[in-house]
């Protein structure tokens, strides 16, 4: 009951107050956008500007102390040689962006290698047989890989790390080490040798392996942005308990993604094969490291969740520059290591402050 002299408020009182009300929507839109955080965000959107940048700038760079770097058969050259870890950063790539890293990639590579060699050459396996089993037990693998991480919970880093060991172990229990020669691989199995021939045009020597890589390349780049899989990888490495509760099953991509990188690492042995001419338990002991560098340069942050398969195959590119270019110019091999690590530094420098674009 209303007080005696006290207007009644209707419900038409109210709307009409109602209507009158402010109906402006409260704002959360940054109005700090600096040069800088454009910058950032465009970067962020778009990684492979960067090594792309990097590489033109390079090429032109080393090209003027080094003028014969800008022929076109150094540049050639320049890519056969980061042919080999230009695949094994692809598999280092899906890995990374995963928030996870691969320390066996090159132990799997060396030991399909010495599978294919040994049934082809040895055993009288028919090549191509062969080279299927050698990539079967690169996936196979990269599934102890990938069980260790998702099933048994154990840190990327201290699994690849321990299969590391176990693997190199492994190569040279079944190798005896001991190398299969170029004139036997000729002589018994010569399709294992068919990535290091290749095509001849304008004074510049293409090989298969090249094309290989630009081939897989593209295909890796597509599953990661067309498909479902791909975006699954890049929700798992920016945010695992987001990607758990959007239903994503978190364990089983992460097997998928270690077996797919150890199948590449078989593939990868295969172009090796054909790279060198011969086959040793002793060889490529540093395409972990150059695949690691190969991806850290071209974009992929180590943190996961976003990279470019096509920045990890310029970022390869651009150590095979940097290295061919300081040996034309005359400089000692430990400046170019000196180099290769400085780029490293940068670039995680770099990824670092891009980070930032999103905060």
């Amino acid at each position: 009951m209303s007080d005696q002299g006290a207007p009644i408020k209707t419900v038409s009182d109210f709307e009409a107050k109602l209507a009158e009300a402010d109906k402006r929507v409260v704002s959360f839109e940054r109005d700090d956008r600096s040069l800088g955080h454009v910058v950032r965000g465009f970067l962020r959107s778009y990684p492979t500007v960067i090594p792309a940048l990097i590489l033109i700038i390079s090429v032109l760079a080393f090209g003027f102390f080094a003028p014969r770097l800008l022929q076109p058969a150094a540049l050639s050259t320049v890519l056969q040689q980061v042919t080999v870890t230009g695949f094994v950063a692809i598999a280092q790539t899906l890995v990374i962006l995963t928030a996870g890293i691969d320390l066996s990639v090159g132990a799997i590579l060396v030991i399909c290698s010495l599978i294919m060699g040994n049934l082809a050459v040895f055993a009288g396996v028919p090549t191509g047989i062969a080279i299927l089993i050698g990539m079967f037990f690169g996936g196979l693998m990269g599934w102890l890989n990938g069980v260790l991480v998702a099933i048994v919970k154990l840190p990327p880093f201290i699994v690849t790390l321990g299969t590391l060991s176990i693997f190199n172990a492994l190569k040279l229990w079944y190798s005896g080490s001991e190398s299969i020669r170029n004139l036997d691989i000729e002589q018994n199995a010569p399709g294992l040798l068919w990535f290091g021939q290749g095509l001849s045009t304008l004074g510049t020597r293409i090989t298969y392996g090249s094309i290989g890589l630009i081939v897989l390349a593209a295909i890796i780049w597509y599953v990661l942005s067309q498909t479902a899989w791909g975006r699954h990888v890049h929700a798992i490495g920016d945010d695992p308990d987001a990607a758990m509760l959007s239903g994503i099953r978190i364990k089983s991509t992460l097997i998928s993604v270690y077996v797919v990188a150890g199948v590449i690492c078989g593939f990868a042995a295969w172009v090796a094969i054909g790279r060198v001419g011969s086959i040793s338990p002793q060889s490529f002991e540093t395409v972990n490291l150059g695949s690691i560098t190969a991806v850290v340069i071209g974009g992929t942050s180590l943190f996961g969740g976003r990279g470019s398969i096509v920045g990890s195959v310029l970022g390869a590119i651009i150590v095979g520059v940097f290295n061919t270019g300081l040996s034309l110019a005359g400089v000692d091999d430990y400046w170019q290591m000196f180099a290769a690590g400085c780029l490293v530094i940068v670039a995680v420098a770099l990824d670092q402050w891009l980070r930032r674009a999103s905060q």
